[in-house]
């Protein structure tokens, strides 16, 4: 996995959640059912529900959850049970997040500190024809 943030880190009270959760590549359902304290038939539900949430399936079938996917699990909880959104408000909210995630993601990208760069000894240069002058 790369350095970037999984979508939803930018959530409150996320960092006491994460660090809950053991440093493992996969989980299987029960895992995740005992960690979220949620049935797993809730899950398989709300992997119909929510397309963020795709575990990996292996060759017999069994759901794989990655770290992410039980953070996002984790966010759609709140937001459903503790916020009371709906199905459709939890959706649009999460949408909402991962959209300003991404936006935080592009500003940060290497070709805008270029612009930046570029910018600024242009300027440098300008004030050093003035004090030239």
């Amino acid at each position: 996995m790369n350095n970037r943030r999984l979508p939803l880190e930018i959530v409150p009270d996320k960092a006491e959640k994460t660090n809950s959760i053991p440093d493992k590549l996969y989980f299987r359902i029960s895992e995740v059912s005992k960690l979220t304290e949620l049935e797993p038939y809730i899950l398989r539900y709300w992997e119909t529900e929510f397309r963020l949430l795709k575990p990996i399936r292996t060759k017999s079938k069994h759901r794989l959850y990655k770290r992410k996917d039980v953070c996002i699990i984790l966010e759609i909880k709140r937001l459903l049970y503790d916020q009371q959104f709906t199905i459709a408000g939890a959706k649009k909210r999460l949408e909402e997040i991962v959209r300003e995630e991404k936006n935080e993601d592009t500003a940060n990208e290497p070709g805008d500190f270029k612009k930046v760069i570029l910018d600024t000894l242009e300027e440098l240069k300008s004030i050093r024809k003035f004090l030239a002058s």
